[in-house]
C-alpha cells in the first residue's frame, strides 16, 4: 500500500509541476495595456480555464497522497526489527568457558618457596665476623 502510495505521489508531484509550469502567469496581461485592449488587465476571468482546473485536481490529490503518507508513517507498528532474526546459540563468557584436560596441560616445574623470616626476628650475624 505505501508503495503504490508514494509512487503516485511522486507522479502527481512531477505532472504538479508541469502543468503549473505550462500555465501563463497573471502578469502577462499587462503587456495589452499598452498595445491591445486595456479591459483583460482588470477584467473577470471568467470560468476557470482547463488548466486551471486540472492543477486544482493535481494539487488536492498531492495533498491526499502527502497527509496519507504522512498518517502511514506515524502509525507504523512499533515491532522490533531484532524480533525478526532467527535466534542465536548463546556464547559462554571467556569466565566460565570449559577448562583445558589435564593431558594437554604443560607441566612446569615450580620451585619450593624460599624460607623468609619475619621482620621482628633478631638478625643474625655471621660467624666469621665479630
Amino acid at each position: 500500500m505505501t508503495t503504490i502510495l508514494i509512487v503516485l505521489h511522486v507522479l502527481v508531484c512531477f505532472f504538479l509541476i508541469g502543468i503549473v509550469l505550462l500555465q501563463q502567469g497573471k502578469g502577462a496581461d499587462i503587456g495589452a495595456t499598452f498595445g491591445g485592449s486595456s479591459q483583460s488587465l482588470f477584467g473577470t476571468e471568467g470560468p476557470l480555464p482547463l488548466l486551471n482546473k486540472i492543477t486544482t485536481l493535481a494539487a488536492i490529490i498531492f495533498m491526499a497522497t502527502s497527509v496519507s503518507l504522512a498518517y502511514i508513517s506515524a502509525n507504523k507498528s512499533s515491532g522490533s526489527v531484532m524480533s525478526k532474526l532467527p535466534a542465536q546459540e548463546q556464547q559462554i563468557p571467556a569466565a566460565q568457558a570449559p577448562a583445558v584436560p589435564e593431558a594437554t596441560q604443560p607441566v612446569v616445574p615450580v620451585a619450593p618457596p624460599a624460607e623468609v623470616a619475619p621482620p621482628d626476628a633478631p638478625q643474625q650475624q655471621e660467624q666469621g665476623k665479630e
